[in-house]
């Protein structure tokens, strides 16, 4: 298996095969997750789940696959919630960001929207707790939350559209593209989501979005543009860039 792993260019062979022998259940699913690892299917696909911000997500074939950095948007998030704060998940895909700030702060009001059915289907098999929708950003949302949103999340995608060709197989090859595309400057999804922001979010409601080190600028001033009071947390390790926008 590690042989054949590393072939295939798998940096971390030896894990990936722990992994796989950890959650098969026969030698045959073994078998058939080697060559699914070994065609370029992420991980965590293959597994059907991923680790994220120390919980188990489930993960469905084609659905954005959540990335170990964003885990420093959710300390954000954790760090401003409380046990009643209303927590909204926006472009929410297999519902990781949010099923990590419930299981952080148990007893919110929770839900969660994505345009992509696939991602819908996936979150609700993790966010049993949860209001799952279908729909194009805030319209999924019941109107009921307007202006009563204190923790906003908002994943949304980022990478500028000249730049997906350049993205690892893994991503490019097998997730859906609009998880990926961003727009021309990768900033076009966040411009639609911080114009509706304030009538959403609560007085002191915040939303929370990532982008990379060089877009942390630009994100900040779209955010105050659109009424919001932006601070930018980066976490160098993980190579993390937080946008935050606060309502006055």
């Amino acid at each position: 298996m590690v042989t054949a792993l590393r072939a295939a260019g798998c940096v971390f062979a030896e894990e990936e095969a722990d992994l796989i022998l950890s959650t098969a259940t026969s030698p045959e699913q073994i078998t058939q997750m080697v060559a699914q690892r070994t065609s370029g299917l992420p991980l965590e696909q293959v597994l059907g789940w991923a680790s994220f911000h120390g919980v188990r997500v489930l993960v469905d074939p084609d659905v954005f696959v959540p990335r170990r950095r964003t885990e420093h948007l959710v300390d954000e998030a954790i760090a401003r919630c409380t046990p009643d704060s209303v927590v909204v998940d926006l472009c929410c895909g297999s519902g990781a960001l949010a099923l990590a700030v419930a299981t952080a702060v148990p007893g919110v009001d929770l839900y969660a929207a994505d345009l992509h059915p696939a991602a819908v289907r996936n979150a609700r098999r993790n966010l049993s707790t949860a209001q799952v929708l279908e729909g194009d950003l805030y319209e999924a949302l019941p109107t009921g939350l307007r202006g009563r949103v204190d923790i906003l999340l908002a994943n949304v995608p980022y990478v500028p559209t000249g730049d997906v060709q350049f993205l690892p197989a893994e991503a490019r090859l097998h997730e859906p593209r609009l998880t990926l595309d961003g727009g021309p400057d990768g900033l076009s999804l966040l411009r639609r989501v911080a114009a509706e922001a304030p009538t959403w979010l609560s007085t002191g409601g915040h939303l929370f979005t990532e982008a990379s080190a060089d877009q942390a600028p630009v994100a900040a001033q779209i955010l105050a543009d659109a009424g919001l009071e932006p601070t930018i947390s980066t976490d160098e390790d993980d190579f993390a860039t937080t946008v935050i926008g606060r309502r006055p």
